[in-house]
């Protein structure tokens, strides 16, 4: 697996404060992050095999005999593959045999807990007691695997599974790498169909090199600022306005966007609703001096209806994910494809 861990986010459509407790450093992913609609745009085409339970394939052996129990019990019970969840244990902590913090018990950096890297407020939502001892832990495989295909099945899979694993993670490479353990484990040809018209496209696809990359980064450093305060004008690393949220979090993967909202709004090239993707601000009528044509509050999409913003001084958690799909919504842009963040992309590579 990648050196650092990978940790398991969601939003569940259970209402704004409940968005707002939910967490995503990378199993989103950072992880973002979050639900339906992950992938691509254009003429990019998809093809799938929705919920097959496959046979072992001889790479199989290497899963550890309980854990393999677990993955297969899960995908019957959710009906999603259980190679499916292999490939998400593998890339995770290799089936828990990783020695890391935050694997056996306790937390990583990022708060993630457990063989399937739950943060507790993840966690929370959608905890499984998969023993039925009466115990739900994020650190037990009978749980974590129950409740991992729990997560991945609330986010479309198996019909979307290419879109549930970018909600796990928001990283395409993430994808590509738990659906490569996925294939290894299965025996006999194993596709992954993405039904329902949905393009296997990468979200950054058309922006310059290394733009998939910097996506997950600068979502990473936006949700990792969750339940901080809101303070006007701030930029760190205590507290944040809504701007200085989004200028910080691009500047944490090395790109330079405007400090305010009245200058982000005009900065980032305009995208048509509905083909917004995460790392694209989000600007809304609301706020002082603020205008249909000037708007005075950004967030930042991190998956379908789901951004991750700096609220209100009174708002608690300030600092939260929830849907962007308000009144006041006025449009989304993409600073990525500004001629001078192309240019500092170019030079990161």
């Amino acid at each position: 697996m990648r050196k650092r861990l990978l940790v398991v986010g969601a939003v569940s459509v259970f209402g704004a404060l409940f968005f707002a407790l939910l967490v995503v450093p990378t199993f989103f992913g950072a992880s973002q992050f979050l639900f339906g609609g992950g992938g691509g745009r254009g003429n990019c085409v998809d093809t799938s095999d929705a919920a097959a339970q496959p046979s072992e394939a001889e790479a199989a052996k290497g899963i550890p005999e309980n854990y393999l129990a677990l993955y297969k019990k899960a995908g019957e019970e959710y009906g999603i593959p259980w190679n499916i969840l292999a490939g998400v244990g593998r890339v995770e902590t290799i089936h828990g045999t990783l020695k890391a913090e935050g694997v056996l018990s306790g937390e990583n950096y990022a708060g993630a807990g457990g063989p399937m890297q739950f943060l507790e407020p993840t966690w929370k939502a959608f905890a499984v007691d998969g023993d039925r001892d009466g115990v739900k832990n994020r650190h037990d495989p009978d749980d974590a695997i129950p409740a991992a295909a729990r997560y991945l099945k609330h986010n479309k899979a198996p019909e979307k599974v290419r879109t549930a694993l970018f909600q796990y993670n928001h990283s395409w490479d993430y994808v590509d790498d738990v659906l490569d353990w996925a294939a290894k484990y299965a025996a006999g040809e194993f596709k992954i169909i993405q039904a329902g018209g949905l393009p296997d496209c990468k979200d950054t696809e058309g922006l310059p090199a290394h733009a998939d990359d910097v996506v997950g980064r600068i979502i990473d450093f936006a949700l990792a600022q969750r339940g901080k305060p809101y303070i006007w004008g701030g930029v760190g690393p205590d507290g944040y306005d809504c701007s200085g949220l989004m200028q910080m979090a691009y500047k944490h993967a090395g790109l330079d966007i405007p400090r305010v909202t009245f200058d982000q709004w005009p900065f980032g090239v305009r995208v048509k609703d509905g083909t917004e993707q995460p790392g694209d601000l989000v600007f809304f009528n609301s706020g002082p001096g603020t205008a249909p044509g000037r708007p005075g509050h950004v967030g930042m999409v991190i998956g379908e209806n789901k951004m991750i913003v700096a609220r209100c001084t009174q708002c608690r958690p300030a600092i939260a994910v929830m849907p962007y799909r308000i009144g006041t919504l006025i449009g989304f842009t993409r600073p990525l494809q500004h001629p001078q963040v192309a240019d500092q992309l170019d030079k990161l590579g």
